[in-house]
């Protein structure tokens, strides 16, 4: 990336918000009088942009299934069909299987009738690492902080996680496990009245580090988001925003929550499953862990997105610290199996710069308005499918920053 450029001592008295183009080489080349070659000269104006934009990503790009049901506990399909579903029809590179500890309502739990051992004997079976890599996983009631919340663990032979009373977790048990490096904590339908959790409720160390931005029956961003209008109760205090703005520093993961052995598979055209989509250094249960451990991930509905998000270089997940002083830059690249329809950046759980048909960006943000600032991108495509990135957080060094009261949270669009 281009270091300095932008010269003008008065950008940032002047303006919140700014791009490439007008650094002084770009508008110098522009004020540049008579040119033999306007054409040539104007291809030299518009590739000083280029300059600027971050390297190729040292990462590759990886998708799965976080999240979907066997006959194991009230699932449609065994558990074999299952992995072979994802990996062969669905195509996917990653997949966790989350069957309910209660085993499905009148039937054994997975601590019962040696379910959790089969479920540990078939993710070491179907993981083939550089090819299809399995996560040992399942979905835990765990009353009254989080009622739905997946257990995703960095190996293959993990224990279930038994606490004082069954379906439910205590503050204490809660703040172990969120603190163990070999697990991943990650709750899902968090905005319903019966299913849910209140993020108004539950201090920032009880926050998860990842959340099931959205699933066949369910999106979290925002309250009362424009996804899924169907009958159901919407609570406040229960989406992603709300846990950002109470200082979760929470990422997101998607999932199908499939019950019927489509996990990971569009069905009837429209009906679009939740795909995880994971920056990683390579295809295996370390790398794919170790990257959602560090945020390093996104969630979306169906197909395949590809989103790039850094600033300063610095990945979705990050959290940073930058001079109040210097500038912000914001660096986007996003593509789809179907063509952008609009991709907004959010600043500090608010719409603040909407770009219409864009599949890239890099633009920079002059003005910090919190000690911490939160952003992260949302990306809609023409079909009507959606995508989120994890956040940056950039804290700011200087003490003397905007007031909240300058950032009002505006109402979210239907």
């Amino acid at each position: 990336m281009k270091p300095g450029g932008m010269q003008n001592v008065e950008r940032s008295a002047a303006r919140r918000y700014d791009t490439p183009c007008r650094c002084r080489e770009f508008t110098d080349l522009v004020y540049s009088g008579v040119n033999p070659d306007p054409t040539g000269l104007a291809a030299k104006v518009f590739s000083v942009e280029k300059e600027f934009y971050p390297p190729e990503p040292e990462y590759r790009l990886f998708y799965g299934e976080m999240h979907g049901h066997t006959d194991l506990s009230d699932g449609e399909t065994d558990i074999d069909a299952y992995f072979r579903n994802i990996r062969d029809r669905a195509g996917l590179d990653f997949a966790a299987l989350t069957d309910h500890d209660h085993g499905g309502i009148g039937h054994a739990e997975l601590w019962n009738d040696g379910k959790w051992d089969l479920i540990r004997e078939k993710v070491k079976q179907y993981y083939q690492p550089g090819k299809f890599t399995t996560i040992l996983a399942y979905e835990r009631d765990s009353y009254p902080w989080y009622n739905n919340l997946v257990v995703y663990y960095d190996n293959h032979s993990g224990s279930l996680l038994r606490g004082e009373h069954d379906g439910e977790i205590t503050k204490a048990e809660l703040a172990e496990w969120l603190n163990r490096p070999d697990l991943l904590l990650v709750p899902h339908d968090t905005n319903r009245l019966s299913a849910g959790c209140d993020f108004n409720s539950i201090p920032p160390e009880l926050m998860p580090p990842l959340l099931e931005i959205i699933s066949r029956g369910d999106c979290a961003e925002y309250f009362d988001h424009p996804l899924f209008p169907r009958k159901t109760t919407w609570c406040e205090g229960g989406s992603w925003q709300d846990a950002l703005r109470n200082g979760g520093k929470t990422g997101v993961i998607a999932g199908s929550d499939d019950h019927s052995g489509n996990a990971g598979m569009t069905v009837n055209g429209n009906d679009w499953p939740g795909i995880t989509g994971v920056w990683a250094e390579e295809n295996t249960l370390p790398a794919i862990f170790k990257a959602l451990k560090a945020r390093r991930c996104y969630g979306f509905t169906g197909g395949r997105m590809k989103l790039d998000f850094r600033i300063n270089g610095h990945y979705m997940g990050k959290e940073f610290e930058l001079p109040a002083e210097e500038p912000r830059t914001v660096w986007f690249d996003f593509s789809a199996d179907s063509p952008v329809d609009r991709i907004t950046l959010v600043k500090n759980e608010r719409d603040y710069i909407i770009f219409r048909d864009y599949g890239h960006q890099l633009f920079f943000d002059c003005r910090p308005e919190r000690e911490c600032d939160c952003y992260y991108i949302r990306a809609v495509t023409r079909d009507g499918r959606w995508c989120w990135s994890s956040p940056v957080w950039v804290h700011s060094s200087k003490k003397n920053i905007l007031k909240k009261s300058n950032t009002h949270r505006k109402k979210q669009p239907k």
